[in-house]
Parts: structure tokens; sequence; C-alpha cells
């Protein structure tokens, strides 16, 4: 057995798992600021999006202007992402983890948010840029409060 191998190989897992991680952070973030063109730099461009509402996404045009058109009226928003598990296999790895996401259509009306939270599951290849989500898939479990902009209906 070749020890520095072995050494190399698992901390190169452990680099992949945090770049991956670290993508997921700076996309949710920029989504949250609405920084629209960072978060779809996140994005392969052969991506696919698949969430309830909506028919499946494919490409990141696609995507970019349904999620757009969807979160741009909320006044704010949050997307949580964690318990998050990635496996790598080269330069392709699979993930999943849990969303919690808070909508507040109006800022100056105390406690009115629309919640929703769910799991993720991920498909990444790494590109010459790095690390970018190729699929992902979002399962709703629960929604909490009025969607009263109508962003996500039968979510």
């Amino acid at each position: 057995m070749n020890t520095r191998n072995d050494i190399e190989t698992r901390l190169q897992t452990l680099e992949d798992k945090d770049a991956i991680r670290g993508l997921l952070i700076k996309g949710w973030r920029a989504l949250d600021r609405k920084d629209w063109q960072t978060w779809i730099g996140c994005w392969h461009p052969e991506a696919e999006l698949a969430f309830g509402p909506w028919e499946p996404l494919r490409g990141r045009e696609a995507i970019l202007r349904t999620v757009r058109d969807a979160e741009s009226p909320y006044a704010a928003m949050m997307h949580y992402v964690h318990n998050t598990h990635f496996e790598i296999d080269g330069d392709r790895a699979t993930g999943v983890g849990y969303m919690l996401f808070v909508g507040v259509p109006d800022g100056t009306a105390t406690g009115d948010h629309f919640d929703m939270g769910g799991f993720y599951d991920w498909e990444f290849v790494r590109t010459s840029e790095g690390w970018r989500v190729l699929k992902q898939h979002l399962t709703l479990t629960w929604r909490l409060g009025a969607d009263t902009l109508g962003a996500f209906v039968d979510a």
C-alpha cells in the first residue's frame, strides 16, 4: 500500500467536498441577495433543475429566468442549506442536503412570511472553473404561511 497516494487521495476528497460546500454557500448567498449572475454562475451550462411546481428546467437561461421571476418579488429571502453530505467520484459528485426557505413579501409587515422545507438531491461536475451544479432536485416536505406572491403555486 502506498501511504502517500492514500493520503493525497483522502486530502483531495476533503478539498473537493469543501469546494462543493463553498459553491453552495456562494450560490445561495448570492440568491438571497438577488445577485442572479453570481448565483447562475454556480450552475453548469447544461444544468437541470427539478422542483415540484415547475416543469423540469434545462440550461442556465431557463433556470435563471424561472427562479428570478419567482423570487424577485420578495422583499427579502433566506435559503438555508444544511445537513449536507457529498460523495466524490473523480470529476463527478453527488450530494444531499436539507433546505429551509423563508420569503418575506413585504419588509414592513412584521411576521408576514412564507416558509418551505424539504431536501435536495444534487449532481456536480468539476469544470475548468471548479465544481458546478449539474442537476438539482428539490423535494418539498412542508410549507408554512401563505404564498401571497404566488411564486410557488402548487409547491
